[in-house]
């Protein structure tokens, strides 16, 4: 949701709040070999390293307290780029609203953030095939006193829903059926978990994988991750597809990156590169899992 996962609507509004970088590492050699593809990928092999935006969202992209770039699409960043030969990833961090506007700006040769793919995102940037796909869970107080197991059931019991700002969560609620004034709008995970604490909302709705690694942090303290589910919106089934994001021209780097996460899933190699940020063969990508598929809705 995990985002998310955040919505690629408000990219416009939020890419302000982009990062600033040196713009040396990360543009692409010659604007007309960009436009053919190829100039991304034989810079980044010719300099031995390649820029990741991420957004700071554990267990996706994150630095670590030793400052390091670490997470489930960065590790599989650093397992995939040193078989194209480029051994080096540089991380810039970017508001999760902003990173396609700063992947089109040229502030990064690719998003590392294992951002939803939704047709909207697909019409400005080129998704890679998916490395996970995740399903729905809410946060709630030990025991689940509401009773909460469903995308139907907030609305149902009338509960007061904590998301993301930007999170496809916040769509899925208005869609089934909860009051806008019972959504609560977060800017993080911490946020949004004081906000339970507090008793301001009654749960928090997000991927299962992004709950469990928020509920690692507060074990002891009361709360719990229900089951996962899958919201069914205008009859259609809404699984998370997380991938990394490319600039439509680089058609080469997406190509060689495709063919290399291919692999990866033919040798059963993805999940033990995902394993260790809560990831579980549950989300491992079907044979049929797209990003075609996805970016039709």
């Amino acid at each position: 949701m995990t985002s998310s996962r955040r919505d690629f609507l408000r990219t416009a509004v939020l890419l302000s709040a982009a990062v600033p970088l040196a713009a040396a590492g990360c543009s692409t050699t010659d604007p007309e070999e960009e436009k053919a593809g190829g100039g991304t990928l034989q810079k980044a092999k010719d300099a031995g390293t390649i820029t990741v935006g991420f957004a700071n969202e554990a267990p996706y992209g994150y630095t670590d307290k030793s400052g390091k770039l670490t997470g489930e699409a960065p590790e599989l960043a650093r397992a995939i780029f040193k078989q194209l030969g480029i051994d080096e990833v540089k991380g810039v961090q970017v508001d999760f609203g902003g990173l396609i506007g700063g992947l089109n700006a040229k502030r990064f040769d690719a998003i590392a953030a294992g951002m939803f793919i939704t047709p909207e995102r697909c019409a400005s940037a080129a998704f890679a095939n998916p490395e996970y796909v995740a399903k729905s869970a809410f946060m709630v107080r030990e025991g689940n006193p509401k009773g909460l197991k469903g995308a139907k059931d907030p609305a149902a019991k009338g509960v007061r829903v904590g998301v993301m700002t930007g999170a496809v969560e916040a769509g899925y609620a208005e869609k089934t059926g909860v009051k806008k004034s019972d959504i609560k709008t977060y800017a993080d995970q911490p946020s949004a978990f004081e906000g339970l604490k507090a008793g301001r909302i009654d749960c928090i709705w997000l991927t299962r994988i992004s709950l469990a690694d928020l509920q690692s942090k507060h074990q002891g303290e009361g709360f719990e991750v229900t089951d996962p589910f899958v919201p069914v919106i205008d009859g259609k089934e809404q699984f998370g597809a997380g991938a990394f994001a490319f600039r439509k021209a680089d058609t080469d780097l997406l190509n060689a990156w495709n063919g290399e996460l291919d692999k990866l899933k033919q040798q059963n190699k993805l999940l033990p590169v995902l394993q260790p940020f809560g990831f579980t063969q549950a989300e491992m990508p079907a044979a049929d899992d797209t990003a075609a598929k996805f970016c039709q809705g």
